[in-house]
């Protein structure tokens, strides 16, 4: 009996242990959170796809490091659903701690999918970190809403985004404001336009602007996406697509596969107009000497798509303190004016600049004022993010459609 009762409280220790290790720190004892994460190492699955934000993800890194003793690794992806994949595989082997992705960059269906399927460290966290004061609510209701869905504190904001055009003022003085004249201007200009390839972020953007803009119902894309009603919405999108496919760069028989290609096309003058969900690529692409001066964005008459974007702590994260101290990090207006400068990435603030202490708004008053850069003034209308379930049946409906030409 004495052995028994001494092996059941071995089991009721080490049962415990698990179940404190799977716990979530708690971010209002923040002194509690940075002694728990120094010596952490979190591994940021983040998309890789682009020079300027892997080299900001890397200073991150290095400040991290200095100041709160954590080791932050990045896990380059192409596609999150493969990491939403992988942290639903390991909730299915009962794996609820030591996780392989401590921090993820996340948004609209891959959030959605995650908050599904309990894939997501406990809900109120962001709003709890210390720097999350300074989140302008208020002014950017995207900050905690994604995709249509009400983020509850299960990921954190770290950035803006919104569709923008581009083109020469030498080689194209007049921008095409309006679907209708980007059709006409490809039909006049055979090879000169081409968008990449979905399922790339950058290729379904494009997909998800010609169907706000050509949904004849446009509350139904605040729905879950139902069979009838994708067929109604999405008509005009693949006939608008059906009428420029022959005349795109290569025939439409092969796009580029992602946004640094596309600008590279750009770039070599085999396009003559492209486009970034970062409003701030065309001045950093020119202090880059990636593109000429005579370069200027714009957008669609109507407004272009636009969405924050956020990271997220899994469930079982190995290193959830280090990914609070690097989320809350992320929102330190240290490093929110360092990502809105053109020349490092040029990705808009979440934070209220007019709440924040005077040495912090100097931060963002010093980014000077660019001719490439779009004013907030002709930023507008943002056109709001449709249900994440359209996002999946507009990259099936394409690949059926073009994917194998």
């Amino acid at each position: 009996m004495a052995i028994l009762k001494s092996l059941l409280a071995f089991v009721l220790v080490i049962a415990a242990a698990a179940h404190a290790a799977a716990e979530a720190p708690d971010p209002s004892d923040w002194d509690g959170v940075l002694a728990e994460a120094r010596g952490e190492t979190v591994y940021f699955h983040a998309w890789g796809g682009e020079p300027r934000i892997n080299a900001y993800i890397a200073w991150v890194g290095e400040k991290v490091k200095a100041r709160y003793g954590i080791d932050l690794v990045q896990v380059k992806v192409s596609d999150t659903a493969n990491v939403v994949a992988q942290v639903l595989a390991e909730k299915t082997a009962g794996r609820d701690s030591g996780g392989s992705v401590d921090l993820v960059w996340i948004n609209g269906e891959n959030f959605a999918a995650m908050r599904r399927t309990d894939l997501l460290m406990t809900p109120g966290w962001a709003t709890k970190l210390p720097n999350w004061r300074y989140v302008d609510t208020e002014g950017k209701p995207t900050v905690t809403t994604d995709f249509t869905l009400a983020t509850d504190g299960l990921e954190s904001p770290w950035g803006m985004a919104q569709l923008v055009f581009f083109r020469n003022l030498e080689t194209m003085p007049d921008a095409p404001t309006t679907l209708d004249a980007l059709a006409d201007y490809v039909a006049a200009h055979p090879g000169r336009f081409t968008y990449p390839q979905p399922p790339d972020f950058l290729g379904t953007t494009f997909l998800k602007q010609l169907l706000v803009t050509l949904a004849p119902d446009k509350d139904l894309l605040s729905k879950p996406a139902t069979e009838e009603a994708f067929a109604a919405a999405s008509r005009p999108v693949f006939a608008f697509l059906d009428k420029i496919t022959p005349d795109l760069w290569r025939h439409g028989a092969a796009y580029p596969r992602n946004v640094a290609a596309l600008r590279q096309l750009f770039a070599d003058s085999e396009t003559d107009l492209a486009f970034t969900f970062n409003p701030a690529d065309v001045s950093a692409a020119i202090a880059d000497g990636e593109l000429p001066d005579t370069v200027r964005p714009f957008i669609l008459d109507g407004g272009t798509i636009g969405n924050s974007h956020f990271v997220a702590i899994p469930f079982n994260a190995n290193a959830k303190a280090g990914a609070l101290v690097v989320a809350d990090f992320l929102l330190s207006p240290e490093a929110q004016a360092r990502k809105a400068d053109p020349t490092i990435w040029g990705d808009p603030t979440v934070l209220d600049v007019t709440a924040l202490p005077p040495k912090d708004q100097a931060l963002f008053y010093a980014l000077t004022e660019d001719p490439a850069l779009l004013p907030p003034s002709q930023m507008r209308p943002t056109l709001p993010e449709p249900h994440p379930s359209w996002t999946e049946r507009l990259e099936e409906a394409w690949v059926a459609r073009y994917g194998n030409r």
